[in-house]
């Protein structure tokens, strides 16, 4: 078991020690996407939907998760965040409407910030569909998925692009 950071010595569950690393500004983004159809696009870009404003509580929403993932995720370790950033992107395609979400999440800290990144992803998605599903409970979320990271002892990685 000594090979594994996360269990202690009697093969269980344990947060890693983080108190040696050194401090430096670690980014991250993560990508994610809600697919619905027309008459949700219409109404959350004409702020029609009954709840509220769709993407300003979804925007909200995912940079509370970012704040609180280690609330969510038992070994991940609680982070002052200096930033977290939410855009939106709307694909038409011939079946249905796209709505890209793309989060961007900033520290300096001595560990990664993936996880919220992440997160505030998957958190922002779910928004959206609890907004919207008394028009259509068939929405559909997409991949979720690491785009890039900076910082660290593991260096940088940055996900080859897909087009949209």
């Amino acid at each position: 078991m000594a090979d594994f950071t996360h269990f202690n010595e009697q093969g269980r569950a344990k947060m890693v020690d983080i108190s040696d690393k050194k401090a430096t500004v670690r980014t991250a983004s993560a990508k994610t996407s809600v697919k619905v159809v027309e008459e949700i696009y219409e109404k959350v870009t004409s702020k029609q939907i009954a709840k509220g404003d769709v993407l300003a509580v979804a925007q909200v929403a995912g940079i509370i998760a970012a704040k609180n993932t280690s609330d969510w995720i038992p070994m991940c370790h609680p982070l002052s965040l200096s930033g977290v950033d939410i855009l939106f992107d709307w694909e038409k395609t011939e079946e249905a409407y796209i709505l890209h979400i793309e989060v961007q999440v900033k520290t300096k800290g001595s560990t990664g910030v993936e996880m919220e990144a992440l997160t505030a992803a998957s958190a922002t998605a779910l928004t959206i569909y609890d907004m919207c599903k008394a028009i259509d409970k068939g929405i559909i979320i997409g991949e979720t998925y690491l785009l890039s990271k900076s910082g660290g002892k593991s260096g940088d990685f940055s996900r080859e692009q897909k087009q949209n």
